[in-house]
């Protein structure tokens, strides 16, 4: 009964809202970070005199740091303290920001995004966990919806911003702009925030580090996280690093499960997953986050490679997706309690699939207005999806475990995403290729059609340039480079059509879950 009271005083004296932007701020800083990057690569290569290659390590070490980050940030959280924790992440990836936007080489930027990572992994988990408690349990949705905005908004609106940026500005100002945002969270956080009564800290000799889970943790992580960085350009599995890298990184997480199955206390809770509901939601973040991140990834790249656009247009593409998720996440973390969250997240997984078979059918004749409508049907489906998927996760998770589920949750969805773009990167290069060779074999000359368009393509050179053989030429360069355009469109459709595959796929799985309506635990 007194746990009870507290419990109800705490969510009594909280203002939920006041909250929820103090913590998610920070947040949305984090995630923007990681797609900003990809936009930002240039002009820092260009900056510090390296070359482009040698810079994607500024996103590859932020990515690595973030992922062995994140699964720990529940154990910290409960030794420190989660609010504690709170703020020396925010102070902490202020601190290191500053000192990426100052950094005066390539190697001490690499250095400083390893500490950004770090502190910023601690910071995603602990903003869902601190969301959870906040909000009510009849209110719980719309803090998800308020974190779903974070996570999903941000991905959008990072290239935008950031080729603004350093249009506008200079690549450093990406860094130097976290600076204030991370000091004025860290200061609310301390002075407003406050741990939940029912949140029990590690004193004594509770306080035991599982060094050699965190080995094994780093060790698997790492590997994964450069197989999927440096796979597609090193030529994947053919190449003896990448193979021995997947090597490691399979053992190196296998080994991570078993031991932290066989500890009593261990770094990461992984006996949450035994728990059949949040073990399927952890299954289906898996899948969201690959759909998501894929396409945010292969879209702007369809758009610029195939339709030709700039880097701000293909960003805009994204936009109206951003706007339908905005637009829609509210309404469902209003209407949650009233309504089925399994039929809500399967709708939404149906309209993704849709979206999918739309830009399945994108051909280079297709104008923004279809893109962005696509996309933007798209977006719906991410915003009736996110909060119910948290939603049913929470429901059956003992409270004591909240920032062990978000650490989980968090982790498959980042390590799905980091999975989703590097397959897709490597099946749009595969597909083009097959594709191509497929086209080849017609450009012979027993192919009446191709004789037909090479005769009518050295004809119009021929008239412009007065060179025959030479005409003949530019006119068989010119066949084969449409090929190679048609085949790199063609690659495109397909990625879509597997993702849509996979989505219908995976929808069922949305309805093995158990309604959250009338199932929260309160006791571990």
């Amino acid at each position: 009964m007194a746990d009870a009271a507290a419990t109800a005083e705490h969510y009594a004296k909280s203002n939920i809202w006041l909250t929820a932007m103090v913590v998610t701020l920070p947040t949305f800083m984090v995630v923007l970070s990681t797609s900003v990057a990809n936009v930002i690569l240039p002009h820092i290569a260009g900056g510090l005199s390296a070359s482009v290659e040698d810079s994607t390590w500024v996103l590859t070490s932020y990515l690595i740091a973030n992922a062995v980050a994140i699964p720990v940030a529940g154990w910290l959280g409960s030794v420190f303290g989660r609010r504690n924790y709170f703020v020396f992440c925010s102070l902490g990836f202020g601190l290191a920001s500053l000192l990426c936007g100052l950094a005066p080489s390539l190697g001490w930027l690499v250095v400083f995004r390893v500490l950004q990572g770090l502190f910023g992994g601690g910071l995603q988990p602990i903003t869902q966990a601190i969301l959870v408690d906040t909000f009510p349990p009849k209110r719980r949705a719309m803090g998800m919806a308020v974190y779903g905005l974070t996570v999903i908004i941000a991905p959008i609106a990072g290239p935008i911003a950031g080729g603004w940026v350093v249009d506008e500005y200079s690549w450093r100002w990406v860094s130097l702009a976290n600076v204030p945002i991370g000091v004025v969270a860290a200061f609310l956080t301390w002075r407003l925030i406050a741990d939940p009564p029912f949140l029990r800290r590690r004193t004594g000799a509770e306080v035991r580090f599982d060094g050699v889970g965190f080995a094994f943790l780093c060790l698997g992580l790492g590997c994964l996280q450069l197989t999927l960085d440096l796979g597609e350009r090193s030529g994947w599995f053919m190449a003896d690093h990448i193979f021995l890298l997947s090597i490691v990184a399979g053992l190196g997480l296998t080994w991570f499960v078993l031991w932290e199955l066989r500890q009593h206390d261990p770094l990461v809770n992984l006996r949450l997953l035994r728990n059949r509901d949040f073990a399927i939601a952890s299954g289906v973040m898996f899948i969201y986050g690959l759909v998501l991140y894929s396409t945010t990834a292969i879209l702007p790249l369809f758009a610029q490679s195939v339709l030709g656009y700039n880097a701000m247009l293909s960003g805009a593409a994204l936009a109206p997706s951003g706007l339908a998720t905005m637009a829609v996440m509210p309404v469902v973390g209003l209407l949650e309690p009233r309504i089925n969250a399994r039929w809500v997240m399967a709708t939404g997984f149906l309209i993704i699939a849709i979206s999918l078979v739309i830009m399945g059918g994108f051909t280079s004749t297709v104008d923004f207005r279809h893109v962005a409508m696509a996309r933007a049907l798209q977006g719906l489906g991410f915003g009736l999806t996110f909060v119910p998927i948290n939603t049913v996760a929470y429901a059956f998770v003992p409270k004591e475990a909240r920032s062990d589920a978000s650490c989980l949750l968090n982790l498959v969805r980042n390590v799905g995403a980091g999975i989703g773009i590097a397959l897709s990167m490597a099946m749009v290069t595969h597909a083009a290729e097959v594709h191509r060779v497929e086209m080849l074999t017609h450009l012979t000359p027993y192919d009446h059609a191709y004789q037909q368009s090479l005769a009518g393509i050295t004809a119009l050179y021929s008239h412009a340039s007065g060179d025959a053989p030479l005409a003949a030429l530019a006119a068989q360069a010119a066949v084969s480079h449409v090929a190679a355009f048609q085949a790199h469109m063609l690659a495109f459709r397909d990625q879509f059509r597997w993702l849509a595959l996979g989505v219908f796929i995976a929808l069922p799985l949305t309805l093995l879950m158990r309604s959250a309506r009338h199932q929260v635990v309160t006791r571990a």
